[in-house]
């Protein structure tokens, strides 16, 4: 058997991918008034069909899971309509996308709460560190209000919720997000954590929420059609924990009962770890979950190749290259020059940065 490289195809799941190339979640605040999708944003993501998968950027299940201007959203039927139209763009330009379901858990403030109340967490623990960015500017992270145990269906019901109209509007599937000092994450990870019931102190309790979540997020779609993404060492929005690789490795073992579409998984860097992130070994929470692995963070063509060569990973996503470079595959297939990425224009503003990055060769884009 030949060795896979980015060019390969590939199963995630239920999704026939002709190539290894991910898109992977990038908020990018260009939503429409009400979190709403637009003819803009269905434009972008149709330029980068030629992805394997695209991966949606984080969209937020409930107003209670908001906490940032101008991303979008799954719980309103106006919201399901935009990303329809969306999914159509993908579709007709031969794409494959999941959506990313995202609740944000304490990075969020007062103003953006139902009736201006405090975000909610596993634990009354503000960040430390950083600033929420609220529609009148940079703000304080106020300090969150801790979930009641009583309180926990109703989060779970929301990712259903959100899930079940992801499937309306048309998606291929859907990622949990459980990365990057979410609420999941804050969950799951013992800084964020310190509750005395069964949502907390050993891991496995750590783990339930996530757990439950997949488990109500797969009886609607089906397990082959769900992926989750984890950042094991990952320390942005404030994030540690005292044992990164039994945490995560204990969550990745026990996702396996479901035989999920793929795990996803953010590397750590040189430079995360220059900046405290934890080196969590990729080879070892590779042995503990059984299905299609997603690794992402910092790949360029040669040591997404690697990673592939040496049968670390099944796939690879690639964010900022995908941003300035709607025909990554083709560039990267004719070894290419890459456009340049303009990063005053990554988080809002209109098409400048947006959809005006150029193809090699137009007439390549989605396919």
């Amino acid at each position: 058997m030949h060795s896979p490289t980015l060019f390969t195809p590939v199963c995630l799941g239920a999704v026939e991918a002709p190539n290894r190339f991910v898109m992977a979640p990038l908020t990018r605040m260009r939503s429409g008034p009400g979190r709403v999708p637009t003819p803009m944003i269905a434009e972008y993501y149709a330029q980068r069909a030629a992805a394997g998968l695209i991966v949606s950027e984080a969209t937020a299940i409930s107003q209670q899971g908001t906490g940032c201007p101008n991303t979008p959203g799954i719980y309103t039927d106006a919201q399901v309509a935009g990303w329809e139209g969306v999914v159509e763009a993908v579709h007709r330009a031969g794409g494959r996308i999941f959506l990313q379901l995202w609740h944000m858990g304490r990075i969020s403030h007062p103003s953006f709460q139902p009736g201006g109340g405090l975000p909610v967490a596993p634990s009354a623990i503000a960040p430390q560190s950083g600033q929420v960015l609220t529609e009148a500017g940079m703000q304080p992270y106020v300090t969150p209000r801790a979930l009641e145990t009583k309180e926990i269906p109703d989060i779970v019901a929301q990712y259903a919720a959100g899930a079940k109209r992801a499937w309306e509007a048309g998606f291929d599937g859907v990622e949990i997000h459980n990365a990057n000092g979410y609420l999941l994450d804050q969950f799951l990870r013992d800084g964020t954590n310190h509750r005395t019931d069964e949502y907390g102190g050993p891991v496995r309790n750590r783990a339930r929420l996530t757990l439950e979540v997949t488990e109500a997020v797969t009886k609607i779609w089906g397990a082959d059609r769900v992926g989750i993404r984890f950042s094991p060492g990952g320390v942005f929005n404030d994030m540690h924990d005292s044992d990164p690789l039994t945490t995560f490795g204990h969550v990745l073992h026990e996702l396996n009962r479901f035989v999920l579409a793929y795990a996803h998984l953010i590397v750590s860097t040189e430079e995360d770890i220059r900046h405290g992130a934890v080196p969590v070994p990729l080879v070892a929470l590779r042995r503990e979950f059984h299905g299609p692995l997603i690794v992402a963070n910092g790949f360029n063509q040669a040591t997404a190749t690697q990673v592939l060569l040496e049968g670390a990973a099944d796939a690879v996503a690639f964010g900022r290259l995908f941003i300035a470079n709607p025909d990554l595959p083709h560039r990267f297939r004719l070894n290419a020059p890459l456009n340049a990425l303009d990063e005053s224009t990554l988080y809002g503003g209109t098409e400048k940065g947006y959809t005006d990055y150029p193809a090699l060769h137009p007439e390549f884009v989605g396919r």
